[in-house]
């Protein structure tokens, strides 16, 4: 198994990558807006990257955080609120927001659930700073590490509770960033004291099934690499003073903040102790790359693999989709209160 995650060119499969795939059996798949049409038509891209790999249980992923990173819009599919709502509510009644947080992301996870997608990139646990760049913004679940904590287990709770596995991110904190990963490398200059506040939440749910790392360089911790290609960091701090023991993957591995090759970086990140590379743009050349030039997926990684999946499955809960919106509507309405 390839140590990677691929995106794909559109609403389905070509020959080409239908024939790629199936020679490189990547451990997962992302979707994008330009992979979704309808509910059939994305139920039916879904089935047919199971059928590829013959394996049910397959990682097929998503950004679906609310607010303004939502891939699945109206209206086929609902809208649903940034994070910050959530920040708002907890400001003047901490147990609503909780309650607000797992039943939205229960709502949403039935939307992903439905059309056989497995996996979302969310909750972030990067703690929103006065004065950062807004990449993360209205996306932060709060500027209180406590706060983000608790609503972020939140998330994770009403995700699993649709059959849908969560990913904290961005490891081990992209809050307080004063530039945008997607287009240049951000450097953090705090000392390590400052960032035992960004630390907080992600040490809170260092139980988390899956992790992202953050294409951020941390001056006081690797004054060389960015997290995602840092032996140091990846070692020292996410498996060490966070604790994290689940599946680590990179953040997209095109994005501007690293350099070299699309095969370079994925071999530097899986080097520096990643267990998936996670490819976005689906371009053929890069796949094929770093499918050559990746080392086979661990035995540890899959095991993590294997359990990041499984993760649903002691949480899962029926849902009524009217109750859950009557209560997660209900509640956010204290706000304006």
């Amino acid at each position: 198994m390839t140590p990677a995650i691929f995106g794909l060119s559109g609403t389905v499969l070509t020959d080409a990558e239908r024939s790629f795939l199936r020679e490189a059996d990547p451990a997962g798949y992302i979707l994008f807006g330009r992979n979704v049409e309808s509910r059939a038509q994305l139920r039916a891209l879904t089935d047919d990257l199971r059928a590829i790999h013959g394996r049910d249980r397959l990682l097929i992923s998503i950004d679906q955080e609310g607010g303004r990173v939502a891939r699945m819009k109206p209206p086929v599919w609902d809208a649903y609120p940034c994070g910050w709502a959530f920040a708002e509510l907890w400001a003047v009644a901490p147990a609503s927001a909780m309650e607000a947080a797992r039943a939205n992301a229960h709502l949403l996870g039935l939307d992903l659930a439905e059309v056989g997608i497995t996996v979302d990139y969310a909750p972030l646990l990067d703690v929103r700073q006065e004065g950062a760049h807004d990449v993360i913004g209205d996306r932060a679940l709060g500027s209180d590490p406590l706060a983000v904590a608790a609503l972020g287990r939140s998330v994770l709770e009403g995700l699993a509770r649709a059959g849908v596995t969560g990913c904290v991110k961005h490891m081990p904190g992209h809050g307080r960033a004063m530039a945008d990963s997607h287009k240049e490398l951000p450097v953090v200059d705090a000392d390590t004291q400052a960032l035992t506040r960004d630390l907080a939440p992600f040490k809170a749910l260092k139980n988390a099934p899956i992790g992202m790392s953050a294409h951020v360089l941390y001056a006081a911790w690797d004054a060389d690499n960015p997290a995602t290609l840092s032996p140091r960091i990846i070692a020292d701090v996410i498996r060490g003073e966070i604790g994290f023991s689940g599946l680590l993957l990179t953040d997209d591995i095109d994005m501007q903040a690293l350099t070299g090759t699309i095969p370079e970086r994925g071999e530097r990140a899986i080097a520096a102790g990643c267990d998936l590379v996670l490819n976005c743009w689906a371009k053929m050349e890069d796949m094929e790359g770093l499918a050559s030039r990746l080392p086979p997926m661990s035995a540890a990684a899959r095991a993590r693999l294997d359990a990041a999946l499984a993760y649903p499955d002691a949480h899962r809960q029926d849902g009524d989709r009217a109750f859950l919106l009557a209560q997660r509507d209900g509640l956010l309405a204290q706000v304006a209160a």
